[in-house]
């Protein structure tokens, strides 16, 4: 923001040197960048941050420096002599888009003699880099330049109707700006236009057809108040940045637009002459209300770790346009903010208006300001452990954006079969869901991989997913994400391990069922669902081929997921460690021949349950089929068992009587055979 020192004392007594002026508006705030002379005038350069829009205009840089300076700001009060007819009867102004554009506010100015401006007007443009176009342009950017809000005049007679509609512009829609460059508009930009097309970009630039040239004689002046995310979208698209854009992406101070415009309708008939019409065409909604703010003498101590005197807090808010509605005398006060402050919501907020104007300086170094030591979160604490796991197991972090396209893989969501949620604008090309599973998430990246001939990746994700609700937002879950080779111990393994390391070894053996689905995105026999107290906790698979063969991948692979959130409450904070046993293990491998149909899962549960408590381990090795000698329909599963006592070494008989167990529960419940 360049300010004119000369400008500047229009509004403020300045009692102190440009160069002084500049230190003290650094220590509070407004970065000095340099300072130049332009006609002998001083021009300061003062950086403005982006929460800040009221420091846009000089007006509120002499707010600040009458502040610092305890002196009085003049502000001018525009009264503009009215004459001729009713505006209303004269112009109509119809808001069809008040979610881009809250307030419009349209005057109409007839007779004017457009021509250069007068040298005081067009030296003060000249200070801070501004080129002089004709009186009644000029008049519209002093204004700006004064107060921070934008302001356009256009060509009335170029009005077609004498009708200004504000809406969203159409799809692929072309407009042709004051630049002289032609735009392709999307609906998400406001337009203001006339009964039959676009006369401006609104809050951006005006258009070629009804700017004001030197043989307009009736002046529409419009002042408005527009969305800050609208502006930020059509300007960065378009990459047509201009001082209007600038302010409005930060806001204006929708109290001030009538000030405004009254303001610049005075400079106008001063410098350009013509006749006001009585009255203005005001459309949108109410102008913003700044809400109340309850604020404390004793956190300001807290937080500054000094104490600010009341009557010194309660004047520097004051001086800063706040006002005290309630309280004040025994260390408390709800305090409104003026309009043009739109960054104070919060107690903290005034807090850091009273330290930065009561001054830094006077906070000791020494300051005893009340610390807590961070602790960490117990997610915290659990994500570390996951990622270590990940890691140790050769698997790469990916991270992914939570919105995915339309792909073989997108039907994969084995937490909700209600219809993903999606956006009308996708902020990435062809991505325009939100995921519902992280799993196609992962494919997306192998694919990209294998695209780069880095075949043997495995990867995992910690992320959100987005499970839509029959109303209102959708559930978010944090989840672990997890893509492996073809084999799917390699994903069940992982999960074992994160459950065993996050919760104990008890959760996982105990009290985790586990449970054969099948789903169309997986290979038949291939799933698995694990549950925890009557709730899904994790699933893996194999992907089906249909998706495989869809998204071109080179082979089928293991994918899975564990619901994070659902691990997290039964995590234990604190790891206990368990003695070591001293009593060596016993290892027995017995094999098997079952049917065809039985699964490892169901084979595994009876082995636990027949061996007791002696059995501290089960390990699968194989499965082999030989029909000649076993016949068909049968195959022969291997695994391994380890038997360990912690009071005594067993012996052969103590674990020949579990072995017989075990046999025996097999052979009854699947009429297996043990092979000799």
């Amino acid at each position: 923001m360049l300010v004119s020192w000369e400008w500047l004392s229009d509004y403020v007594d300045l009692t102190i040197d440009h160069e002084e002026m500049a230190t003290r508006w650094a220590l509070t705030g407004l970065n000095h960048e340099s300072t130049e002379l332009v006609e002998g005038v001083p021009v300061i350069d003062l950086e403005v941050t982006s929460n800040r829009g009221d420091c846009l205009g000089h007006i509120g840089i002499a707010r600040e420096a009458a502040v610092l300076l305890s002196q009085t700001l003049r502000i001018p009060q525009p009264a503009p002599i009215e004459s001729g007819r009713d505006a209303a009867d004269q112009l109509q102004i119809s808001n069809r888009y008040v979610d881009g554009c809250p307030r419009y506010i349209g005057r109409l100015i007839r007779g004017v003699k457009v021509g250069p401006s007068p040298e005081w007007l067009q030296k003060r443009l000249r200070a801070i880099g501004v080129k002089s176009i004709n009186n009644v342009v000029d008049a519209t950017n002093y204004v700006m330049f004064e107060c921070g809000q934008p302001l356009h005049a256009f060509d009335f007679s170029q009005i077609r109707g004498g009708q200004i509609i504000i809406r969203r512009a159409e799809p692929k829609e072309s407009f042709v700006a004051i630049d002289h460059k032609t735009y392709q508009l999307d609906p998400d930009m406001v337009v203001i236009a006339d009964s039959e097309r676009a006369v401006a970009l609104g809050g951006v630039m005006g258009g070629v057809d009804s700017e004001v040239t030197d043989q307009t004689v009736d002046v529409l002046l419009e002042a408005a108040d527009f969305i800050p995310l609208a502006i930020r979208r059509t300007a960065r698209k378009l990459k047509l940045h201009s001082p209007a854009s600038h302010r409005y992406e930060r806001r204006v101070d929708s109290q001030q637009l009538d000030w405004a415009s009254k303001r610049c309708c005075e400079l106008i008939l001063k410098i350009a002459g013509g006749e006001l019409q009585k009255g203005m065409v005001d459309t949108g909604e109410k102008p913003f209300a700044a809400p109340e703010i309850y604020l404390r003498v004793d956190r300001i101590i807290k937080v500054l770790g000094i104490e600010v005197p009341w009557s010194t807090t309660l004047d520097i808010l004051k001086r800063l346009g706040c006002s005290v509605i309630d309280g004040g005398a025994n260390g408390t006060a709800t305090i409104l903010p003026p309009s043009y402050r739109m960054d104070l919501t919060r107690e903290i907020d005034l807090i850091e208006e009273v330290a930065r104007i009561y001054g830094y300086d006077k906070i000791p170094e020494d300051a005893v300001v009340p610390m807590v030591a961070s602790a960490r979160r117990p997610k915290d604490t659990m994500m570390q452990t996951v990622r270590n796991v990940c890691c140790g197991f050769g698997f790469s972090e990916t991270m992914t954006p939570s919105l995915i396209g339309k792909t073989p893989a997108s039907t994969i969501s084995p937490w909700s079969d209600i219809a993903p949620l999606s956006t009308m604008v996708p902020l990435l090309e062809g991505a325009s869901q939100l995921r519902r599973s992280l799993v196609p998430s992962l494919l997306a990246s192998r694919l990209h991989n294998q695209q780069q001939s880095n075949k043997d990746v495995h990867l995992f994700e910690t992320s959100n997913v987005y499970l839509p609700v029959a109303s209102g937002l959708p559930k978010e879950q944090f989840h672990l994400g997890a893509l492996g080779g073809d084999d799917l111990r390699e994903i069940v393994g992982l999960f074992e391990e994160v459950v065993s390391r996050v919760c104990g070894a008890d959760l996982l053996e105990k009290e985790i069922q586990r449970e054969v689905v099948s789903w169309p995105f997986l290979q038949p026999e291939s799933g698995v669902q694990w549950t925890l107290d009557g709730h899904v906790l994790a699933w893996a698979g194999v992907v089906s081929r249909s998706i495989v063969d869809g998204m071109k991948l080179d082979a089928s692979m293991g994918v899975g997921e564990l619901n994070l959130d659902r691990l997290l409450t039964r995590a234990r904070e604190v790891p206990r460690l368990q003695g070591i046993v001293p009593f060596p293990v016993v290892d027995r491998d017995l094999n098997l021949i079952v049917d065809e149909s039985l699964r490892w899962l169901e084979l595994e549960q009876a082995v636990k349950s027949a061996a007791g408590p002696l059995c501290v381990g089960i390990a699968f090795q194989e499965i082999y089929r030989d029909t000649k000698k076993d016949g068909e329909g049968k195959k022969r599963m291997l695994f391994s068992l380890q038997l360990q006592s912690a009071t005594e070494t067993l012996t052969s008989q103590q674990a020949d009587e579990v072995i017989q167990r075990v046999v025996g529960r097999c052979k009854e419940q699947f009429g297996a055979t043990l092979l000799a």
